[in-house]
Protein backbone atom coordinates (compact mmCIF):
# COMPACT_ATOMS: atom_id res chain seq x y z
CA UNK A 1 0.00 0.00 0.00
CA UNK A 2 1.30 3.31 -0.74
CA UNK A 3 0.26 6.57 1.86
CA UNK A 4 -0.21 9.90 0.27
CA UNK A 5 -2.04 13.02 1.38
CA UNK A 6 -4.42 15.57 -0.29
CA UNK A 7 -4.74 19.32 0.90
CA UNK A 8 -8.52 20.90 1.35
CA UNK A 9 -8.92 23.97 2.97
CA UNK A 10 -5.79 23.91 5.29
CA UNK A 11 -7.23 20.22 6.31
CA UNK A 12 -5.15 16.64 5.58
CA UNK A 13 -7.11 14.17 3.83
CA UNK A 14 -5.06 10.91 4.24
CA UNK A 15 -5.24 8.54 1.29
CA UNK A 16 -3.85 5.37 0.64
CA UNK A 17 -3.36 3.23 -2.58
CA UNK A 18 -5.38 -0.52 -2.37
CA UNK A 19 -5.96 -2.60 -4.87
CA UNK A 20 -5.42 -0.35 -8.19
CA UNK A 21 -7.68 2.23 -6.42
CA UNK A 22 -7.30 5.00 -3.59
CA UNK A 23 -9.05 5.11 -0.36
CA UNK A 24 -9.79 7.86 1.54
CA UNK A 25 -10.19 8.44 5.82
CA UNK A 26 -13.62 8.92 6.25
CA UNK A 27 -12.68 10.98 9.38
CA UNK A 28 -10.38 13.59 7.11
CA UNK A 29 -13.43 13.95 5.05
CA UNK A 30 -15.82 14.78 7.85
CA UNK A 31 -13.07 16.87 9.19
CA UNK A 32 -13.05 19.07 5.65
CA UNK A 33 -17.38 19.46 4.89
CA UNK A 34 -17.92 20.13 8.77
CA UNK A 35 -16.85 22.38 11.83
CA UNK A 36 -17.08 19.51 13.80
CA UNK A 37 -13.90 19.77 16.73
CA UNK A 38 -14.58 15.68 17.23
CA UNK A 39 -14.31 13.98 13.33
CA UNK A 40 -14.30 10.66 14.99
CA UNK A 41 -17.22 11.46 17.50
CA UNK A 42 -19.67 13.05 14.38
CA UNK A 43 -18.67 9.91 12.29
CA UNK A 44 -19.84 7.64 15.07
CA UNK A 45 -22.98 9.85 15.54
CA UNK A 46 -23.22 9.40 11.61
CA UNK A 47 -23.07 6.07 11.57
CA UNK A 48 -25.76 5.43 13.88
CA UNK A 49 -28.09 7.40 12.48
CA UNK A 50 -27.47 6.16 8.89
CA UNK A 51 -26.48 2.36 9.56
CA UNK A 52 -25.97 1.86 5.90
CA UNK A 53 -22.49 3.98 5.65
CA UNK A 54 -21.02 1.06 7.73
CA UNK A 55 -21.75 -1.28 4.24
CA UNK A 56 -19.70 0.75 2.14
CA UNK A 57 -16.78 1.31 4.49
CA UNK A 58 -13.47 -0.77 4.61
CA UNK A 59 -10.31 -1.03 7.10
CA UNK A 60 -7.42 0.13 6.52
CA UNK A 61 -3.99 1.06 8.33
CA UNK A 62 -3.02 4.67 8.63
CA UNK A 63 -0.39 6.56 9.61
CA UNK A 64 -2.46 7.71 13.51
CA UNK A 65 -1.31 11.07 15.09
CA UNK A 66 1.09 9.22 17.06
CA UNK A 67 3.04 8.29 13.93
CA UNK A 68 1.94 4.14 14.07
CA UNK A 69 0.32 2.48 11.75
CA UNK A 70 -3.50 2.09 12.71
CA UNK A 71 -6.61 0.56 11.21
CA UNK A 72 -9.29 3.22 9.82
CA UNK A 73 -12.23 3.35 8.66
CA UNK A 74 -11.67 4.63 4.42
CA UNK A 75 -13.80 5.17 1.51
CA UNK A 76 -13.15 4.96 -2.16
CA UNK A 77 -13.94 7.76 -4.82
CA UNK A 78 -17.33 6.12 -5.47
CA UNK A 79 -18.10 5.61 -1.55
CA UNK A 80 -16.78 9.03 -0.53
CA UNK A 81 -19.11 10.52 -2.75
CA UNK A 82 -21.94 8.74 -1.15
CA UNK A 83 -20.79 9.46 2.38
CA UNK A 84 -21.00 13.18 0.77
CA UNK A 85 -24.57 12.87 0.45
CA UNK A 86 -25.10 11.93 3.74
CA UNK A 87 -23.55 15.09 5.61
CA UNK A 88 -25.68 18.20 6.40
CA UNK A 89 -23.42 20.92 5.74
CA UNK A 90 -22.84 23.74 4.25
CA UNK A 91 -19.53 22.85 2.66
CA UNK A 92 -20.96 20.05 1.42
CA UNK A 93 -23.81 21.92 -0.70
CA UNK A 94 -21.39 22.57 -4.03
CA UNK A 95 -20.28 18.56 -3.76
CA UNK A 96 -24.14 18.16 -3.96
CA UNK A 97 -24.79 19.80 -6.47
CA UNK A 98 -22.03 18.55 -8.99
CA UNK A 99 -23.05 15.34 -8.14
CA UNK A 100 -26.69 16.46 -9.38
CA UNK A 101 -25.26 18.17 -11.98
CA UNK A 102 -23.23 14.53 -13.56
CA UNK A 103 -26.29 12.45 -12.56
CA UNK A 104 -28.53 14.27 -15.38
CA UNK A 105 -25.36 14.34 -17.75
CA UNK A 106 -25.75 10.60 -17.46
CA UNK A 107 -29.34 10.15 -17.53
CA UNK A 108 -29.43 12.32 -20.80
CA UNK A 109 -26.53 10.32 -22.13
CA UNK A 110 -28.30 7.04 -21.34
CA UNK A 111 -31.60 8.56 -23.75
CA UNK A 112 -28.69 10.21 -26.28
CA UNK A 113 -25.28 8.47 -26.47
CA UNK A 114 -23.96 10.77 -28.49
CA UNK A 115 -23.36 13.00 -26.09
CA UNK A 116 -21.04 10.87 -24.23
CA UNK A 117 -18.36 11.38 -27.48
CA UNK A 118 -19.41 14.98 -27.32
CA UNK A 119 -18.84 15.70 -23.73
CA UNK A 120 -14.86 13.36 -24.40
CA UNK A 121 -14.33 15.68 -27.02
CA UNK A 122 -15.02 18.81 -24.72
CA UNK A 123 -12.41 17.35 -21.67
CA UNK A 124 -9.70 16.79 -24.01
CA UNK A 125 -10.09 19.71 -25.64
CA UNK A 126 -10.08 21.72 -22.15
CA UNK A 127 -6.65 20.00 -21.63
CA UNK A 128 -4.99 21.06 -24.76
CA UNK A 129 -5.03 18.36 -26.80
CA UNK A 130 -5.39 18.61 -30.61
CA UNK A 131 -8.31 17.39 -32.32
CA UNK A 132 -5.87 14.95 -34.08
CA UNK A 133 -4.99 13.58 -31.26
CA UNK A 134 -8.19 13.64 -29.67
CA UNK A 135 -9.53 11.52 -32.81
CA UNK A 136 -7.12 9.20 -32.76
CA UNK A 137 -7.72 8.80 -28.67
CA UNK A 138 -11.58 8.16 -29.45
CA UNK A 139 -10.27 5.61 -31.95
CA UNK A 140 -8.20 3.80 -29.35
CA UNK A 141 -11.07 3.16 -27.09
CA UNK A 142 -13.11 1.62 -29.54
CA UNK A 143 -10.51 -0.39 -30.77
CA UNK A 144 -9.67 -1.02 -26.77
CA UNK A 145 -13.18 -1.99 -25.93
CA UNK A 146 -13.55 -4.79 -29.08
CA UNK A 147 -10.19 -6.02 -27.64
CA UNK A 148 -11.52 -6.51 -23.65
CA UNK A 149 -15.22 -7.83 -25.57
CA UNK A 150 -13.11 -10.35 -27.92
CA UNK A 151 -11.07 -11.50 -24.71
CA UNK A 152 -14.03 -12.02 -22.40
CA UNK A 153 -15.33 -13.89 -25.55
CA UNK A 154 -11.96 -15.84 -25.37
CA UNK A 155 -11.67 -16.83 -22.03
CA UNK A 156 -10.67 -13.62 -19.82
CA UNK A 157 -12.86 -13.05 -16.82
CA UNK A 158 -11.41 -11.05 -13.79
CA UNK A 159 -10.08 -7.36 -13.77
CA UNK A 160 -6.15 -8.55 -12.98
CA UNK A 161 -6.59 -10.99 -15.56
CA UNK A 162 -7.00 -8.04 -18.52
CA UNK A 163 -4.67 -6.29 -16.39
CA UNK A 164 -1.90 -9.21 -16.90
CA UNK A 165 -3.35 -9.24 -20.82
CA UNK A 166 -3.05 -5.31 -20.87
CA UNK A 167 0.92 -5.48 -18.80
CA UNK A 168 2.04 -8.37 -21.54
CA UNK A 169 1.18 -6.36 -24.54
CA UNK A 170 2.29 -3.50 -23.71
CA UNK A 171 5.83 -4.90 -22.63
CA UNK A 172 6.07 -6.70 -26.13
CA UNK A 173 5.14 -3.48 -27.89
CA UNK A 174 6.92 -0.97 -25.84
CA UNK A 175 9.79 -3.29 -24.46
CA UNK A 176 8.62 -2.28 -20.91
CA UNK A 177 5.60 -3.07 -18.20
CA UNK A 178 3.15 -0.56 -18.18
CA UNK A 179 3.90 0.94 -14.36
CA UNK A 180 7.65 1.73 -16.14
CA UNK A 181 6.33 3.26 -19.26
CA UNK A 182 3.99 5.82 -16.05
CA UNK A 183 7.22 6.68 -14.80
CA UNK A 184 9.10 7.44 -18.13
CA UNK A 185 6.20 9.71 -18.32
CA UNK A 186 6.36 10.85 -14.87
CA UNK A 187 2.62 9.84 -14.29
CA UNK A 188 1.11 9.40 -11.26
CA UNK A 189 -0.47 5.70 -10.40
CA UNK A 190 -4.13 6.95 -11.16
CA UNK A 191 -3.89 8.78 -14.26
CA UNK A 192 -4.47 6.87 -17.52
CA UNK A 193 -1.19 6.30 -19.34
CA UNK A 194 -3.37 6.43 -22.70
CA UNK A 195 -4.42 9.76 -22.66
CA UNK A 196 -0.43 10.81 -22.57
CA UNK A 197 0.12 8.74 -25.55
CA UNK A 198 1.85 10.29 -28.83
CA UNK A 199 -0.53 9.39 -31.96
CA UNK A 200 2.39 6.86 -32.61
CA UNK A 201 2.28 5.31 -29.19
CA UNK A 202 -1.76 4.73 -29.88
CA UNK A 203 -1.80 3.59 -33.53
CA UNK A 204 0.97 0.71 -32.70
CA UNK A 205 -1.21 -0.65 -29.85
CA UNK A 206 -2.41 -3.92 -31.52
CA UNK A 207 -3.13 -7.62 -30.84
CA UNK A 208 -3.08 -10.60 -33.22
CA UNK A 209 -6.61 -12.38 -33.26
CA UNK A 210 -5.52 -16.15 -33.54
CA UNK A 211 -8.84 -17.62 -31.87
CA UNK A 212 -7.75 -18.43 -28.26
CA UNK A 213 -10.15 -19.87 -26.22
CA UNK A 214 -8.73 -19.94 -22.52
CA UNK A 215 -6.04 -16.82 -20.42
CA UNK A 216 -3.22 -18.72 -21.08
CA UNK A 217 -4.09 -18.72 -25.19
CA UNK A 218 -4.96 -15.19 -24.55
CA UNK A 219 -1.32 -14.68 -23.41
CA UNK A 220 0.27 -15.82 -25.81
CA UNK A 221 -1.73 -13.87 -28.38
CA UNK A 222 -1.04 -11.33 -26.99
CA UNK A 223 2.60 -11.28 -26.60
CA UNK A 224 2.57 -12.64 -30.30
CA UNK A 225 0.47 -9.63 -31.33
CA UNK A 226 2.77 -6.89 -28.87
CA UNK A 227 5.97 -8.72 -30.85
CA UNK A 228 4.51 -7.74 -33.70
CA UNK A 229 3.92 -4.15 -32.45
CA UNK A 230 7.58 -3.97 -31.13
CA UNK A 231 9.17 -4.50 -34.34
CA UNK A 232 6.91 -1.69 -36.14
CA UNK A 233 7.87 0.42 -33.73
CA UNK A 234 11.44 -0.65 -33.93
CA UNK A 235 11.00 0.40 -37.77
CA UNK A 236 9.66 3.52 -36.99
CA UNK A 237 12.22 4.90 -34.46
CA UNK A 238 14.91 3.82 -36.72
CA UNK A 239 13.07 5.58 -39.55
CA UNK A 240 12.66 8.76 -37.06
CA UNK A 241 15.62 8.90 -35.43
CA UNK A 242 14.12 8.90 -31.83
CA UNK A 243 12.10 6.64 -29.53
CA UNK A 244 8.24 6.82 -30.03
CA UNK A 245 7.97 7.23 -26.42
CA UNK A 246 7.81 10.63 -25.42
CA UNK A 247 9.37 11.55 -22.04
CA UNK A 248 7.56 14.47 -21.75
CA UNK A 249 3.73 14.45 -21.82
CA UNK A 250 3.12 18.16 -22.27
CA UNK A 251 4.96 17.05 -25.83
CA UNK A 252 1.16 16.55 -26.27
CA UNK A 253 -0.67 19.64 -25.82
CA UNK A 254 -0.88 22.17 -28.60
CA UNK A 255 -1.83 24.82 -26.08
CA UNK A 256 -1.52 24.78 -21.97
CA UNK A 257 -4.74 25.35 -20.37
Amino acid sequence: MLNNYEEFENVTVQKVWHKNEWYFSVTDIIAVLTDSKDPKAYWRQLKKRETQLVTICHGLKMTAKDGKMRLSDVVNLESSLRLIQSIPSKKAEPFKLWLAKVGKERILEEQNPELIQERAIETYRKKGYSIEWIEDRLKGIIVRKLLTDEWKDKGTTSPKQFAIITNTVSNETFGVPINKHKTIKGLSQKENLRDYMTSLELTIQISQQEDPSTFAENIEVAKSGGQIAGDTRKAIEKRLGKSVIEINSKLLLTSSK
